[in-house]
């Protein structure tokens, strides 16, 4: 019963507050903390001499003491009160998962494109992509809101969901934190080519097992035979060692193309093509990736849940 009491009765809560609520802007958020923490250290570190060990030692440790923080916390809690740890747990699964919010933002994107026209859908797509977004097209701004809700399908559910399974709270924050400083600090540019390179190798690291698992659950609930090819003939086409996976399997369920040039910070960057048919985005592309996307959630979840279940309970 401590399974179902401490594991699943927390993820099954927190998956239906995020559900119903997505991202709550309005409250007190970790990962608002971290990115406070993050820029911190970065504004005392990212300086002088040996760039590379203090971005080292500063992602090393910002990863190890949220995980060990929240580690103490949880059992405090835990060995406290068994209703206060369930509802704090809860709380932090609620923070973790981010599959409305992401979806969301997604849907912003192509509805200011929509009712206001192509700059107000090029402006709000820049709040939830790292490229240059003033020059892009109808269709370009349609296939950067496809490319991003597939990767970050994989950093910002199952990934979560991933860690909450072998590390619980502790090993979600940790992961979180991983991703929050690799959104931040992880950019091969001049800035942060040598500060924020072990925070991106950890967030490579992290994030390899579960946009696996993204991929190869897209492609099954989805039925899509060409999606499971382009995983093995575009997942690695990626610059990104991760982000080709997801990528990958939706251009096959969608049956489109991703990829070509963007312009990111200045820079021109070719991202090699993955798909083969370069046709129009439409509305039902969309609301596929809706399906998926919840989909591939409530599954997750369910996965989760089945490995924790007492196998007495079964019987």
């Amino acid at each position: 019963m401590e399974q179902i009491k401490f594991i699943i009765l927390p993820l099954l809560i927190g998956y239906i507050l995020d559900l119903i609520f997505g991202d709550p802007r309005k409250l007190p958020h970790p990962i608002v903390l971290f990115g406070n923490t993050i820029s911190f250290f970065t504004k005392y570190l990212n300086k002088g001499k040996y760039q590379l060990f203090k971005g080292a030692i500063m992602a090393l440790g910002l990863a190890a003491s949220t995980y060990f923080v929240l580690f103490f916390i949880s059992n405090l809690l835990s060995n406290w009160n068994a209703t206060v740890y369930i509802l704090f747990s809860s709380i932090m699964v609620f923070y973790g998962l981010a599959n409305k919010s992401l979806l969301q933002e997604g849907f912003e994107v192509c509805k200011y494109l929509n009712e206001k026209g192509i700059e107000a859908g090029r402006k709000r797509l820049s709040w939830i992509v790292g490229r240059d977004t003033s020059k892009l097209s109808e269709q370009e701004i349609r296939l950067a809101v496809l490319e991003t809700l597939s990767e970050n399908l994989s950093d910002g559910v199952v990934a979560p969901l991933f860690f909450y399974a072998i590390g619980g709270i502790p090993g979600m924050m940790c992961y979180k934190m991983i991703n929050t400083m690799d959104s931040m600090i992880g950019y091969k540019n001049e800035k942060y080519f040598l500060f924020g390179r072990v925070a991106a190798r950890l967030d490579d690291v992290a994030n390899f097992i579960p946009a696996r698992i993204t991929a190869l659950l897209m492609v099954l609930l989805s039925g899509s035979s060409r999606g499971f090819i382009y995983l093995f003939k575009f997942g690695r086409a990626h610059t990104s060692p991760n982000a080709g996976y997801p990528e990958s399997a939706l251009a096959g369920i969608l049956n489109c193309q991703f990829g070509g040039a963007h312009d990111y910070y200045g820079k021109r960057v070719e991202k090699p093509l993955i798909g083969k048919n370069p046709r129009p985005i439409e509305q039902k592309d969309m609301n596929k990736l809706r399906y998926v996307n919840h989909s591939v959630c409530f599954v997750a979840i369910l996965i989760i849940v089945a490995v924790h279940f007492p196998y007495e309970i079964l019987l």
